[in-house]
């Protein structure tokens, strides 16, 4: 019986072949949306979780506050795992991470640089799942100048050496580290990467006893099932007992008082499997997730398939319809509702079949593609997926058997007689159904249409954004430090170019990697208000080269023996001190390591600048002369660049320093900051764009239904003197009302979404009516375009030949 269901199954899909192409298409398209998205998903959810101690593992992280902003920091102070493993039992292990820079490393005749070093406490390889290929992962790190090399590390600069005892240079530090252990690649999904890690009993840093400086990631380990915010409750009293009395002696105030001012201090836990997604600190290893996206992606995985389901069931029971007489004939004939049930089932079942076979092969072309638009590598890799195969299949089969649940239980009830005698109708609840599904696959579309073009015109908006720098034509050399003494040397070599407008040596760069220093200042060293500000150390061209404007006084000068006892604030810096009218003769106090008073004479105010993320509003910031070296800064002005960089890169091989010469464009650093935007932005038109295309593939099969079902009244009506347009305006209207009531619905709810994201930028885009008509006449336009195919190819066909099949 069921060999005859398939035979006639089969027969029916060739019969009807626009239907069934259009039903396996989408929905396969939908599914293989659906699986590539969860794939995704998936892999932003997996974050961390190799690690066999995952759940039991938190960070500790830094928040504070004092006047003029927040403090969020992912590193902490030295002591901070020593001391909270010595006070609280419920803390079984702690374990500190330092990133070690990109220092310059030999090895016989081999140089190289690399920045994926840090310096690790010797039980780092036991809190973490870092298993090792060769040596003990226990003592790996256990005596000072000991490393632990990854495979790829050891294969690159050993080759076919076994590298456990060889002793690696590192030039910069003037170290010498012997090679312990050779770990595994460090998983994809792991908020850290390393290649090389060397024991933290050779670092001196590691055992600074001071609660003022934070530099070291740090995580324990809990006991499992204990909730980690317990602990995080104690933490205020750690704060109070060691870094109290250091707060004290550097500025004078007892902690109490500290607190009072409304300054704010303390130390927080983070669960491990949070860091990807969830975090908002600075200093992080690595840039993150946000788990908005994850939210947006599920959301947009489910309603393509919802979408996709809903066409595939729309069309199913409008073409079954068609097939009333047939199943008041098989019922003159004997055919039991059993059989009839049994057949729809057998057709809608081997319809989703072929969808799923299609979306494996759909999904397999796609990865590809969305791995080099999202930047990340995910497979369909069965062995890791033990759920994807039966979970294809059961989807297949629910999907199959809802479809079909319609023309199964209701056409196969109906009585033959009415049927043969033409009396069959689907009737206005069905009609009503079918309405109410368009207008969700088209509310649907809309809002993703909205949401893209207000991603997009974020996007716009900060690259036209005032900065108060200029980005363009801006070289960044940011490893000089590598040249040591000769770096002044190298940097007075390329301002003899006539192409280098100006050149300035600093760290600190408005945009990509830059150094970083806050600064805890007295206006006029008046202690009762403390006020935290960025520091930047700049020479005498820093202003010049990024195009600066100073608004008032003056630039650092040559001119002015006293100007390493000036400084040069920001406007919000001015606005916060309280200096509005005239800044000019005031000056600000800090307090060094030693409770030291040092007094800055404010000599100038530079524009407000962009020198973090348009996430993020302008902070106080004041501007220090000083020698600070490692990155040079250079305005070019040539057409030729690649030329230019080739002789910048030839003084730079003349000083032999074995390093690689390396360079980035101040706008290419600017972009990358947006990175994580463009990328969803991107991924938001491709899947806008099939939502569209999945939604028009049903709309096309219903005006489809349509036009066949009303081909007698087509024909009359033509007959009648009927024009082309006219019944091609009777057919769309329709179907364009409930567009226009898609728009509606989805008008308020892509307002709300994207409303809610832009929050996510102290500098935003504002959202405007057009965005909205855009979106709704995009809808318009297809839905009639892919009605009017039909529409038009029922308004020229012959009347005579439609009234006769009547």
């Amino acid at each position: 019986m069921l060999k005859n269901n398939l035979k006639i199954a089969w027969r029916n899909l060739n019969r009807n072949k626009s239907f069934s192409v259009i039903n396996i298409l989408g929905l396969a398209i939908g599914i293989s949306t659906c699986l590539v998205l969860m794939l995704f998903v998936e892999n932003e959810l997996s974050y961390d979780r190799f690690n066999k101690k995952a759940d039991q593992i938190v960070r500790v992280i830094f928040r504070g506050s004092a006047a003029g902003g927040e403090m969020n920091e992912a590193n902490v102070m030295p002591p901070t795992a020593q001391a909270l493993k010595a006070d609280y039992p419920e803390v079984l292990e702690g374990t500190r991470l330092r990133h070690g820079g990109t220092p310059l490393f030999t090895y016989h005749d081999k140089t190289f640089n690399t920045d994926q070093f840090a310096f690790a406490d010797s039980n780092f390889l036991e809190v973490f799942t870092l298993p090792l290929i060769k040596g003990n992962s226990k003592t790996a790190l256990l005596h000072p100048n000991t490393a632990v090399i990854s495979e790829a590390m050891a294969a690159k600069y050993f080759g076919g050496e076994d590298p456990i005892g060889k002793v690696l240079f590192n030039k910069s530090y003037n170290s010498s580290y012997k090679i312990t252990g050779v770990m595994e690649k460090i998983p994809v999904n792991s908020h850290f990467h390393f290649d090389l890690f060397v024991s933290m009993a050779g670092n001196p840093e590691a055992k600074d006893p001071s609660w003022m400086t934070s530099n070291f990631y740090t995580y324990l380990v809990l006991p499992k099932g204990y909730d980690y915010k317990q602990l995080e409750a104690k933490l205020p009293q750690v704060v109070e007992k060691y870094m109290g009395p250091q707060v004290q002696k550097a500025m004078g105030l007892t902690f109490a008082e500290f607190k009072q001012k409304g300054n704010r201090l303390g130390l927080n836990l983070q669960p491990l499997t949070d860091i990807h997604l969830h975090s908002n600190l600075s200093g992080e290893l690595e840039a993150g997730g946000d788990i908005k996206y994850v939210y947006i992606f599920s959301a947009i995985s489910i309603f393509m398939l919802i979408i996709a389901c809903i066409n595939f069931m729309n069309l199913s029971t409008a073409g079954a319809s068609k097939r009333a007489k047939e199943i008041g004939i098989r019922k003159v004939l004997g055919s039991e509702k059993i059989e009839l049930v049994k057949q729809f089932l057998t057709e809608s079942v081997l319809l989703a079949v072929l969808a799923l076979a299609v979306s494996v092969l759909l999904v397999l072309a796609a990865l590809p593609l969305f791995n080099q638009l999202s930047g990340i590598n995910l497979s369909l890799d069965i062995s890791k997926h033990v759920w994807f195969i039966p979970g294809l299949l059961f989807f297949g089969l629910f999907v199959g058997l809802l479809a079909g649940s319609y023309p199964a239980f209701v056409l196969s009830s109906f009585k033959p007689v009415l049927v043969l005698k033409g009396k069959f109708t689907t009737g206005n609840k069905t009609t009503g159904l079918r309405s109410g599904l368009v207008v969700f696959q088209f509310f649907i579309s809309i809002t993703l249409i909205v949401c893209t073009t207000v991603v997009y015109k974020q996007l716009i908006y900060i690259q036209n954004k005032e900065l108060g720098y200029q980005k363009d034509h801006v070289l960044v050399l940011p490893s000089t430090y590598f040249l040591g003494a000769n770096e002044k040397a190298f940097y007075n070599q390329l301002i003899q170019d006539s192409r280098i407008t100006s050149a300035s040596i600093s760290g600190y760069v408005p945009a990509g990697a830059s150094y970083s220093n806050n600064f805890l200042v007295y206006p006029d060293n008046n202690t009762s208000q403390l006020v935290k500000t960025l520091r930047y150390e700049v020479d005498y061209n820093y202003v010049q080269t990024l195009g600066m404007k100073i608004t008032r006084g003056r630039n650092f000068s040559k001119d002015y023996g006293t100007d390493s006892a000036g400084v040069i604030l920001n406007e919000t810096a001015v606005r916060i001190f309280g200096w509005d009218k005239n800044p000019m003769g005031h000056t600000i106090t800090r307090t060094d390591n030693n409770g030291n008073k040092i007094t800055l004479n404010v000599i100038g105010v530079v524009k407000d600048f962009h020198f973090k993320s348009l996430r993020e509003r302008i902070s106080p910031l004041v501007m220090t002369l000083g020698n600070n070296s490692g990155t040079i800064i250079l305005k070019m002005k040539t057409t030729d660049v690649s030329s230019l960089i080739s002789f910048i890169k030839s003084k730079w091989d003349s000083y032999n320093t074995g390093a690689s010469f390396v360079y980035s464009f101040l706008d290419d650093s600017f972009n990358k900051d947006y990175k994580s935007e463009l990328k969803i932005g991107k991924i938001l038109a491709v899947f806008s764009g099939l939502t569209v295309l999945v939604a028009s593939l049903g709309l096309f099969g219903l005006a489809m239904f349509t036009a066949r079902q009303r081909t007698k009244e087509i024909g009359i009506r033509k007959v009648l003197g009927a024009s082309v347009f006219s019944i091609t305006s009777l057919l769309s209207k329709d179907f364009i009302k409930l567009v226009l009531v898609a728009l509606l619905i989805a008008s308020p709810l892509a307002w709300y979404v994207m409303n809610t994201w832009l929050q996510d930028f102290e500098y935003r885009t504002n959202m405007q009516w057009w965005m909205f008509a855009l979106a709704g006449v995009l809808a318009i336009l297809i839905a009639f375009i892919t009605i009017s195919f039909q529409a038009i190819k029922a308004a020229l066909a012959n009347p005579i030949k439609s009234l006769r099949t009547e």
